[in-house]
């Protein structure tokens, strides 16, 4: 996929990556604990042949990491690196906007420890600002307009 209209976009390039729905319900599947090929497929209902491109993907950027779990017969499973936990917070903000924008009973976040519901929000840290309630742009470097290099 290429957008040549916004050049070096970070949502397009994040896209190259994770761009599909069964990446994304992969890495959903993997922050719930699934870490085994059978376990993604039972859960996803996805035919291997998919399955298998979307894990050899997901390990090749680096989302995900085959560890060998057995020896005889060798077996590896899935787990998931520093940038695939870094991925958490996506997979629950596209949620969040689910609750808010589509039709149906939908499942909630629950915290384990308080028992309480999560309501994921997306803040700019450095001004703690929620996202959406300031204008922003897209620039190449803090403070440039856009055009600039």
């Amino acid at each position: 996929m290429k957008n040549s209209s916004i050049p070096q976009c970070p949502v397009a390039r994040g896209l190259q990556s994770v761009g599909d729905a069964w990446s994304i319900l992969v890495l959903r599947d993997a922050h719930s604990g699934l870490t085994r090929f059978d376990q993604f497929r039972k859960s996803l209902g996805i035919v291997p042949t998919m399955l298998t491109k979307r894990l050899k993907a997901l390990t090749e950027d680096g989302l995900l990491e085959k560890r060998l779990y057995s020896e005889r017969p060798p077996r590896e499973e899935y787990v998931l690196t520093e940038a695939g936990r870094d991925f958490l917070p996506v997979l629950m903000m596209i949620g969040a906007w689910a609750h808010r924008h589509c039709d149906g009973e939908l499942a909630r976040y629950v915290d384990v420890e308080s028992g309480s519901e999560i309501e994921p929000i997306a803040i700019d840290a450095v001004t703690g600002a929620k996202l959406g309630t300031r204008p922003m742009r897209m620039s190449l470097q803090p403070g440039s307009e856009p055009g600039d290099r």
